[in-house]
């Protein structure tokens, strides 16, 4: 009975494995598209390595906030965007602008946060 439940928790730790990997990856982008996580999102306009300009949106709550985004890629390009109090139940926007070609397999990110609270950590991978 034992080696039996032994042998379903290693399943589930293996499936459980195989999940987490699936998600720290993310998603690739061949194409221009929009990719949450949580309160937040990045959306890109252009297609394959080049981006010449990401906006970050982050959704507040029935509170006001102070809000602010941080924008950045695995090979070392990054920017903040601009810190906004933003009313009730609205979204905060900015754009920020690499204006350049990443390598495939560089993974894009954009951080939000209410005050100093993380609310989502959306990221994506370019592709050709």
């Amino acid at each position: 009975m034992n080696m039996h439940r032994n042998k379903i928790l290693a399943s589930v730790g293996a499936m459980t494995a195989a999940l987490g990997l699936v998600l720290v990856t993310g998603p690739p982008a061949a194409a221009a598209g929009k990719w949450c996580n949580h309160a937040v999102c990045i959306e890109t306009y252009d297609t394959g390595t080049y981006l010449g300009r990401v906006e970050v949106s982050v959704v507040n709550t029935n509170q006001p906030h102070r809000i602010r985004a941080w924008v950045w890629t695995t090979n070392g390009w990054s920017a903040n965007a601009k810190v906004e109090d933003v009313a009730a139940f609205r979204t905060y926007r900015d754009q920020v602008y690499p204006q350049r070609h990443f390598p495939s397999g560089t993974r894009l990110c954009a951080e939000g946060f209410r005050g100093d609270e993380s609310v989502g950590l959306p990221c994506v991978t370019l592709v050709d």
